[in-house]
């Protein structure tokens, strides 16, 4: 147990665990490196961060909260409290447009960043989770039709098995087992999905916004780039 010396500073067995080189102090010193306190949680950004593409980012992650939210009442209170509870009508409401506002908006700050080249300046990596996490959540949404046990579920569920039977994925998702997809839906998919998304907002943090082409990148020495030789 380390205790203070004359100077205040710690004396004992532990006191150089950190400098020693011990995997906390390693982490802990790497994401500190990494990700500064000022610069993972900033209290300035730079002008032409003053566009609607990163409003529509932050409704993207506003969205997605919201129907991790509402999901997550629905799966405590079971699979059938929003046929038979007027309160369970409203989550579930809830639920469907904050899923309706996410893929709307994650839409529009995707290609909007498309447009944008923003896996310039090393930003490869942000922009290949930012598209990932557009994928998981389609087959987010999908599995989330399978399970609103109404005829619609039904014939979507009818209509999907052939064309995942044809290339052989029916083996193992079978999308008429109910069971199955609930569990896709409320536990390895959003799990997968919310880390893909805070995985992508640390990239953002790591490496910053992507300047406009041409515009001179903060984190590349504060010089201007063409965009011809960003792009890599």
């Amino acid at each position: 147990m380390s205790v203070p010396g004359e100077d205040g500073a710690a004396t004992g067995p532990y006191t150089n665990v950190s400098a020693s080189g011990g995997w906390t102090g390693a982490v802990r010193r790497r994401a500190v490196k990494a990700l500064p306190p000022a610069k993972l949680l900033p209290d300035t950004q730079p002008a032409y961060m003053s566009s609607w593409i990163y409003v529509f980012g932050v409704l993207t992650l506003t969205s997605l909260i919201m129907a991790l939210v509402s999901g997550g009442l629905l799966a405590l209170k079971g699979p059938g409290w929003w046929h038979v509870s007027t309160t369970g009508r409203y989550v579930n409401s809830l639920h469907l447009w904050s899923v309706e506002l996410l893929m709307f908006f994650m839409v529009i700050h995707l290609w909007g960043k498309f447009f944008m080249a923003a896996w310039r300046g090393r930003r490869a990596l942000t922009w290949i989770t930012g598209a990932v996490c557009f994928l998981t959540a389609i087959g987010t949404a999908f599995t989330g039709y399978l399970v609103q046990q109404n005829f619609d579920s039904q014939w979507i569920a009818g209509q999907a098995k052939d064309g995942l039977n044809s290339v052989g994925i029916g083996a193992f998702f079978n999308v008429l087992d109910f069971g199955q997809m609930l569990m896709w839906h409320i536990v390895l998919l959003p799990f997968v999905l919310a880390l893909l998304t805070a995985g992508h907002v640390l990239l953002v943090r790591w490496r910053g916004i992507v300047p406009p082409i041409g515009a001179t990148d903060p984190g590349a020495g504060g010089t201007a780039a063409p965009a011809a030789r960003d792009a890599r």
